[in-house]
């Protein structure tokens, strides 16, 4: 009889949440500090630390609570556009989405810090709705993925005023659409060859 093992399956998606699980603990022993060097907030065009906190904001979370909340998300969809578009896309289009909802933040809401790694679990969301699409063919679970989160944060980001970011919800569920049509054009182009 074979021996059980554990299989690292999804090593952007496992290593993302290693590496925010680390930040939330080194958050947990210094405090607000951690947000400080990993959120993004404006600071100068001349600091090269902002640039990079473009990238890192996704890594820091308030509680547990907020980190569990990303991550139950990032680890149920992660895996899914890991294993159908491979590493190298998904780590793109991390990043792409990272910087994207760092730039609107720092250009738009100068005096916020913005943390946290929900803008890339809606993106995932979004992305995941895609995956089985067909030539011609606009599944319903894409419209009905995407009017019910998109709508939801316009609706929640109008009525409430609470300190979640609705605004990186929306632009990371946009970049998972834009993503999703693009890998489909794509996909498209390379079967009609």
């Amino acid at each position: 009889m074979k021996k059980l093992r554990i299989s690292f399956n999804a090593p952007v998606t496992l290593s993302f949440v290693l590496i925010s699980f680390v930040v939330l603990i080194l958050k947990m022993i210094f405090g607000q500090s951690i947000v400080a060097l990993f959120g993004v907030y404006y600071t100068s065009w001349a600091d090269p630390f902002m640039y990079l906190r473009l990238f890192t904001h996704i890594f820091t979370h308030a509680d547990i609570a907020h980190f569990t909340g990303n991550f139950m998300l990032i680890l149920i969809t992660g895996p899914l556009i890991e294993e159908r578009y491979g590493k190298r896309r998904l780590v793109t289009m991390i990043l792409i989405t990272s910087v994207i909802i760092g730039l609107i933040n720092v250009l738009f809401f100068r005096d916020v810090i913005l943390y946290g790694a929900s803008g890339v679990a809606f993106m995932l969301i979004l992305l995941s709705s895609f995956v089985n699409i067909q030539e011609r063919k606009i599944p319903l679970t894409v419209i009905l993925v995407s009017v019910l989160y998109i709508g939801n944060e316009i609706i929640t980001g109008i009525t409430a005023n609470d300190q979640v970011s609705q605004l990186a919800h929306i632009i990371g569920g946009i970049c998972g659409a834009v993503f999703g049509i693009l890998l489909y054009r794509k996909n498209l182009a390379r079967n009609s060859l």
